[in-house]
């Protein structure tokens, strides 16, 4: 298995950081130019490639927690670094589509492997970091994520202007290729011996994940604030320009800023939730800033155009606060209310219902904002409001519940790091 190792070494969190931004820089550019490589180039309909991710990503979500259960039982390093390799030959095979049905192949084989790193990807954060750091590496990662997104959607503007073939063609092979790259990066970590395994009556640990009703019911209450991501990019950008009437350009000023903050916030933002019980409180804090957020959106319809866009882009930046706080709060509780020897299986359990909550977001969130309007936006901040008060309640029977630490072998730590 390599070199085992018991305390971070110097420059692991630098080392995944890299990772991170060379992964993320490839994320940018498909997905500022996915969808137009296979409507422009490749001539599937936009109803087609909606309806087969669509599908790819409910068939997707079902990796989620086999794959973060192996990493509880194999060094989480070597099998996201050999997920990433997976991911770049699916990622180059859409060099390979014609058709719809090739199409939903693909698409299907990437968003199981993708649903199932990330699972792979919070073990292996927790292994390098530890109890004490993995919020703090979580932060510190997506804030390099949306950074490397922003280069690569900015790098995708080259191929989109060039709009030919040969650009798109350029344009799918430098995803794969940093799927590769990340893949090299990764195995420059050192090797990780998987946590001792708590008696569990022989029920296998994903099985503990997904009958564990206490620890769903938080994961729960965080997927329903997870819609947030769908508010921000789908909800928002369509509200600004058709019910606040704002230029298009706007909808990228808004997306920026919450870029802009994410890269400098994340971190600070973070700092206590390492633990259950002040990361249910940050949750809270999350589910009333996002309502409060809401009725400033709402209050955009109808303004003039220069007081409207001052308006979104305050929005955003409080919104941007409830998000961060969610971001922090829920990695904490996702790990915090794990097993040490299942942190892998409910991680996944964890993104199963976040990727429930982005399946169904899209409609339930256009059908209630966009079409209900400012009503729609009230809605909407109470139910986050609603959750968020919940959270404590939630979490407090949760911990109730929670088994003891299994007595460990000599000096091993209590989680991998």
């Amino acid at each position: 298995m390599g070199r085992i190792s018991r305390i971070p070494p110097p420059g692991a969190l630098r080392t995944l950081s890299l990772a991170t931004l060379a992964n993320t820089v490839g994320s940018g550019l498909w997905l500022a130019g996915g969808a137009l490589y296979l409507t422009r180039d490749v001539g599937l309909s936009p109803a087609a490639v909606g309806a087969g991710l669509t599908v790819a990503w409910l068939v997707g979500l079902s990796a989620s927690v086999p794959l973060g259960a192996l990493a509880d039982r194999r060094d989480p390093r070597s099998l996201r670094a050999a997920i990433q390799l997976g991911q770049a030959v699916a990622a180059a095979a859409y060099l390979l589509v014609g058709s719809m049905p090739v199409f939903l192949a693909v698409a299907i084989l990437e968003t199981l492997l993708a649903s199932g790193n990330l699972a792979v990807r919070a073990t292996l954060v927790a292994a390098v970091a530890g109890p004490r750091g993995r919020v703090h590496a979580f932060a510190t990662l997506r804030a390099v994520a949306n950074l490397g997104i922003a280069v690569g959607a900015a790098l995708a503007g080259f191929a989109l202007a060039v709009d030919t073939h040969r650009a798109y063609q350029v344009l799918v092979v430098g995803n794969a290729a940093t799927y590769l790259l990340s893949a090299v990066l990764l195995m420059r970590l050192p090797a990780h011996r998987p946590a001792p395994r708590a008696p569990t009556a022989g029920r296998p640990r994903r099985a503990r994940a997904l009958r564990d009703g206490r620890f769903l019911a938080v994961s729960g209450a965080s997927a329903v604030l997870a819609l947030h991501l769908t508010v921000l990019t789908l909800v928002v950008p369509l509200w600004t320009v058709t019910r606040a009437g704002a230029p298009p350009p706007v909808v990228s000023a808004v997306l920026l800023t919450n870029t802009v903050l994410t890269v400098l916030l994340a971190v600070r933002l973070s700092r206590g939730a390492d633990t259950a019980a002040p990361a249910a409180r940050k949750l809270r804090r999350a589910g009333l800033v996002l309502a409060a957020a809401t009725p400033l959106y709402a209050a955009t319809a109808g303004l003039p155009t220069v007081p409207a866009v001052v308006l979104l882009l305050f929005a955003t930046a409080v919104w941007t606060f409830g998000d961060l706080w969610h971001g922090a709060a829920g990695a904490g509780l996702a790990y915090d209310l794990a097993p040490p020897d299942a942190i892998g299986a409910y991680q996944g359990a964890d993104g199963l219902l976040a990727g429930l909550a982005r399946a169904v977001g899209p409609a339930l969130l256009t059908l209630l904002v966009l079409d209900g309007g400012v009503p729609g936006w009230l809605a909407l901040g109470a139910l986050f409001a609603g959750v968020g008060l919940a959270a404590p309640a939630l979490t407090r029977w949760a911990l109730a519940n929670r088994e003891p630490a299994p007595p460990l072998a000599g000096d091993r730590p209590a989680a991998p790091v």
